[in-house]
């Protein structure tokens, strides 16, 4: 009797585990159809708006001349011998000064750092990756080589390329998720840790799933799920659902007199109109429900963490959340009137805030506040 009911309870886990997870990837394929229904909705609507200009779109032979800009830096290139990829970065400042490394986010590359690179350069050998998928770095069209462990180890193998063996590490939106992860795994190579609008990890996993206005708010990241229709969206009407990211009333820069210039404006077209872009810079999110949640996820280094009041994407309610896994000094800053895009919208009280976390002494070393 004893042993029936031994297997009768091993039994009924196994089953509530199955049901668990047949439930987490209903959820998941069910909002994708739902958000598949909508961007039909709309693109149905593009259609009989504008039936002529709605499937025109150019891909951009040629860079603006921002890119080449001289003042943001040199144009870098690097081959990493166990991926096989090649990355391109931009880097500024002395050779031999402490490594501070800028990981870009969606849908980013290397120039979102542009106002960083150029003010931190002083002290710092400041280096802005195009990360895999994105701008001039390869970009492996299989959605597997996206995982977080290879997105990890980019960042690990590329610091080490560099000639060093710590760097403080400062991340934005995807780049934050990458830099808490590199900051958990590998915290021996992080000296400081600074992320701008993207909570830790686990956070965000745990937050999303008890309130539905976050899901609501990231529904992106189901719609991204479905194949090539994704890309014909962003791109129809020559990649307007990408510039209005950056430029509408309700995702865009916010603050007046940072807009982006059409000069700025058409770089991010240019890096995102390339043939196998788009697929590359989605592979991120066709990974994430794979990976989530952690296995570990405590970090050890010191962390920053800035956040844009009026961020469209992300409740502010996960920024204080973040503390719960942090075991050394940890300081917030909630920058009002701020977007998503924070390092663009705000740059000059974002390298303010910046200088302050990089100048504290030593001596909080381990004090949480």
């Amino acid at each position: 009797m004893a042993r029936v009911l031994h297997n009768l309870f091993f039994f009924l886990i196994r089953l509530a585990l199955k049901i668990r997870v047949w439930g987490y990837w209903s959820l998941i394929y069910g909002f994708c159809a739902l958000c598949a229904v909508v961007a039909l909705l709309k693109l149905w609507w593009s259609i009989v708006l504008r039936p002529t200009a709605t499937f025109q779109w150019v891909i951009r032979e040629s860079p603006p001349a921002c890119l080449n800009d001289t003042s943001l830096g040199t144009h870098c290139y690097v081959r990493i011998k166990e991926s096989g990829l090649r990355f391109h970065y931009v880097a500024a400042g002395e050779r031999g000064k402490p490594l501070m490394l800028f990981l870009h986010g969606f849908p980013e590359f290397w120039f979102s750092w542009r106002y960083q690179l150029r003010e931190f350069k002083s002290e710092f050998r400041v280096v802005a990756i195009d990360m895999r998928g994105y701008g001039e770095s390869d970009l492996p069209l299989s959605t597997d080589s996206y995982c977080f462990e290879y997105l990890v180890t980019d960042v690990k193998d590329i610091v080490e390329y560099l000639g060093y063996n710590r760097c403080c590490i400062v991340g934005h939106d995807w780049g934050g998720t990458i830099a808490w992860l590199f900051a958990i795994h590998y915290p021996e190579m992080v000296t400081k840790l600074i992320v701008l609008n993207c909570p830790h990890p686990t956070v965000f996993t745990d937050y999303a799933l008890r309130h539905p206005s976050q899901l609501l708010k990231c529904s992106h990241f189901f719609f991204f799920q479905l194949p090539r229709f994704p890309e014909l969206m962003l791109s129809i009407n020559d990649f307007k659902a990408l510039k209005a990211l950056f430029t509408s009333r309700n995702t865009g820069i916010s603050r007046k007199g940072r807009w982006l210039t059409a000069e700025d404006l058409e770089a991010y077209v240019y890096a995102l109109s390339q043939p196998g872009a788009l697929t590359g810079a989605l592979n991120y999110y066709r990974n994430v429900f794979s990976s989530l949640p952690l296995s570990h996820n405590h970090v050890r280094s010191p962390v920053l963490l800035l956040w844009g009041e009026r961020d469209a994407f992300l409740e502010q309610e996960m920024a204080e959340a973040c503390r719960l896994y942090i075991r050394n000094h940890f300081r917030l800053n909630i920058i009002s009137g701020a977007s998503h895009w924070l390092q663009q919208d705000q740059p000059d009280i974002v390298n303010t805030l910046i200088w302050t976390f990089l100048k504290e002494g030593e001596g909080r070393k381990g004090h949480r506040n």
